[in-house]
This record gives structure tokens, C-alpha cells and sequence, in this order.
């Protein structure tokens, strides 16, 4: 089973959404058996916050739900547990290489290095975009999809 982490700085915008856009996209492809998913925060500042109310409603414009899900602060046992700690800005990845002394097993990337577009997903906290960054999300996640698709058909091949 592949383990995956979505990290962002709250875990009320960004984390949430890939989230729970990757759940969904996973279990259109029956892979649900195969990963795991779940999403943090590097910060406590959130910590048992309820996800952010637009980026609530634009997961349930386009028919996903992410009830019972509350902010949560990563810890050092998530580097032990997840194969893959996915970061939605470079910002992340510094305070995750900080909190577990670097990436000894390269477990961190960006969201968006699963795109033709790396780089940060855009940040709906401040800009209020949420268009923007769902389009990120959305890209990020459906690129993530194909990379594990290779990853655990080679898996199986060998």
C-alpha cells in the first residue's frame, strides 16, 4: 500500500483539498485498496479547525464531501508512516527538511512537480481565489494519479 501526505502550512485550504480530491479520484479508479491518504498542517495554529468554509463549497460544487475532517499538526511518526509527504509550496517543504532534519529518504516533493507546471499551488487564504487554486489542485492530483498508476503497475510487473 502506498501512503501519501498532503502538507500545507494550516491544513484548512490547500492539504484538505488535494486531499480529498485524491480520495475521490482514487476511488474512481478502484485503487482505494491500494492508498492511503490523509493530509497535515506544519503549523498548530488550526490544530481541530474544521476545513475552511470556501474550500468546503468548492469541493461540494464539484461532488466532494470532506466531512469529519479537522486540521491536524504533522508529526515525526507521519515521516515513519507515509511513503510520500506531498507539499503544497516550497515554504512546506523548508519547515518539513527542518522538522525531520532533512528528507533522509526522499519522501518530500510539491504537488506541483506532478504537473508541466512546478511550482507553488496557489494560496486562497489571502487572494480569496479558490478557482485558481482547485485548478492547481486538480492538475496536481490527476498528475500524482498517473505517476502512482506507473509506479503500482511496475509494482505488479515485477
Amino acid at each position: 500500500m502506498i501512503k501519501i501526505l498532503f502538507i500545507c502550512l494550516g491544513n484548512i485550504c490547500r492539504s484538505p483539498m488535494a486531499e480529498f480530491v485524491m480520495k475521490d479520484l482514487v476511488e474512481q479508479e478502484g485503487l482505494s485498496d491500494q492508498i492511503l491518504i490523509d493530509s497535515a498542517g506544519t503549523s498548530a495554529e488550526e490544530y481541530g479547525n474544521p476545513v475552511y468554509p470556501p474550500a468546503r463549497r468548492i469541493l461540494a460544487e464539484h461532488g466532494i464531501s470532506c466531512a469529519g475532517k479537522y486540521a491536524r499538526r504533522m508529526s515525526a511518526e507521519d515521516y515513519k508512516k507515509f511513503d510520500m509527504l506531498i507539499c503544497m509550496e516550497e515554504m512546506n517543504v523548508r519547515s518539513m527538511r527542518r522538522f525531520v532534519k532533512g528528507d533522509p529518504e526522499g519522501k518530500i516533493s510539491l504537488l506541483m512537480d506532478y504537473t508541466d507546471r512546478p511550482g507553488d499551488v496557489a494560496d486562497p487564504y489571502y487572494s480569496g481565489d479558490f478557482q485558481a487554486t482547485w485548478r492547481d489542485v486538480w492538475d496536481g492530483c490527476n498528475g500524482l494519479l498517473e505517476y502512482l498508476k506507473k509506479n503500482l503497475k511496475q509494482h505488479h510487473d515485477h
